[in-house]
């Protein structure tokens, strides 16, 4: 959406969403929210046990209420997960309520930046280049068919990512600034009450071994 209050970041994993984020956000006075840290806050426990335990579906379904919430809010950048646009209704939420900034990247440089990364589940492939190429096909179409602007990242740094970011920025988006930003997250949409903590649940699943087969 253009003119907006909002700036989203799409991509895949790897592009630099977070860390590019953090410096776009001080520099157009955004608020920074990364949503799988959002998600790991609310439920007490990393994005990879909430796969373990519950499996990718459930995972996405805590994405999408948590990204609805955090896309009601004004002012903010929020910095989603390179899945978050695989839901329709995920993708509504971020074309019809801010200014969606696809951070491209090619897999060599994502490779590049996440061989030491042990905290991605959908990198525990046996062939991380080839489960990135699939990914990379699946979803550069979607970012493609909902970013409002593009930027392909390199080998550069992220000061030098985001200072080239800012000028596309200001020709492309128009911010428009919120009288006041008095809500939070947790009163936008107290998601807090509606996702059960994943580390209650696995101590559930751990007391239930019929229900444990079924998740598995």
């Amino acid at each position: 959406m253009n003119p907006s209050s909002n700036l989203f970041l799409i991509g895949p994993m790897g592009a630099g969403k977070s860390t590019v984020g953090h410096k776009l956000a001080a520099r157009f006075g955004l608020r920074f929210i990364d949503l799988d840290h959002e998600i790991e806050a609310a439920t007490g426990a990393s994005v990879n046990l909430i796969f373990e335990v519950e499996g990718e579906t459930a995972f996405r379904e805590r994405e999408a209420q948590l990204l609805d919430a955090a896309s009601q809010l004004q002012g903010i950048l929020l910095a989603t997960g390179g899945g978050a646009v695989l839901r329709t209704e995920n993708a509504q939420c971020l074309k019809q309520r801010g200014f969606v900034l696809y951070l491209e990247t090619d897999v060599d440089v994502q490779l590049e930046r996440l061989r030491r990364d042990t905290k991605r589940p959908l990198l525990r492939a046996p062939n991380p280049r080839e489960k990135l190429l699939q990914l990379a096909e699946q979803r550069n179409p979607i970012y493609q068919s909902v970013c409002d602007a593009a930027w392909k990242t390199g080998n550069g740094s992220a000061k030098t990512a985001a200072e080239s970011l800012v000028i596309l920025l200001r020709r492309s988006w128009r911010q428009i600034v919120p009288e006041s930003i008095t809500q939070t997250l947790t009163q936008t949409a107290r998601f807090a009450n509606r996702l059960v903590p994943v580390a209650a649940e696995a101590e559930r699943v751990e007391q239930q071994p019929e229900s444990r087969e079924a998740i598995n």
